[in-house]
């Protein structure tokens, strides 16, 4: 009985070593593969990173880039549009210049040369800001239109002006003023008669670089 029950305790102790025995082994295979399939995923996990960093880096690149010419846009559009008024006050100037000469009375241009051009125009620009005397570029508020009452200049206030030069004065604005044109007659028996009146011009006070 002794013999048989020392038996049947070997034979338990040689079962539970073995089981210990796999399941150590598969515990050892579990881990090995569990450090095999982390690693790549660490290695992904860097690669995704950088990719990333790159990806922000190339849309701040590229935004940088979209402002800048958006601004330049912006630019554009406020030249164009001041160039369209200035043309609409010279095409007005036009006009009553010939009805002075239809009525015969040339005298009138000094009086038009002194006028406010806007009082010209059917409408009023919105952006125009109203009369000052001798004022500066922040008399009012950039991009906008005044009239200089000392100098009788209309002046524009430029809002974006990252490419623009400006005249003698260094502000950023641009003086326009009328020029009345007189031209001596070339025919011979009125050589010593006084010049003629021969046109009348809205032009910029300085030469100016814009673009």
């Amino acid at each position: 009985m002794r013999v048989r029950g020392q038996r049947t305790e070997d034979g338990g102790q040689i079962l539970v070593r073995a089981s210990l025995g796999l399941l150590k082994r598969r515990g050892a295979a579990a881990t090995k593969h569990l450090s095999s399939v982390l690693r790549p995923l660490s290695s992904e996990r860097g690669f995704t990173l950088i990719e990333l960093v790159v990806v922000i880096i190339i849309v701040v690149v590229m935004a940088g880039l979209f402002i800048n010419r958006m601004l330049f846009y912006v630019e554009q559009a406020e030249k164009s549009a001041m160039e369209t008024v200035a043309g609409s006050i010279q095409s007005a100037l036009t006009m009553q210049y010939g009805e002075i000469l239809t009525r015969g009375k040339p005298s009138d241009v000094a009086a038009l040369a002194q006028d406010n051009p806007i009082n010209w125009l059917q409408k009023k620009p919105r952006n125009y800001a109203g009369e000052f005397y001798d004022p500066t570029p922040l008399s009012v508020e950039s991009g906008n239109w005044m009239f200089d009452l000392k100098t009788r200049d209309l002046v524009y206030v430029l809002r974006n002006a990252d490419n623009f030069k400006p005249g003698r004065d260094g502000k950023k604005w641009i003086r326009f003023h009328v020029v009345v044109s007189h031209e001596l007659s070339r025919l011979p028996s009125l050589q010593d008669a006084p010049a003629e009146l021969t046109g009348i011009v809205f032009m910029p006070v300085e030469p100016y670089a814009w673009f």
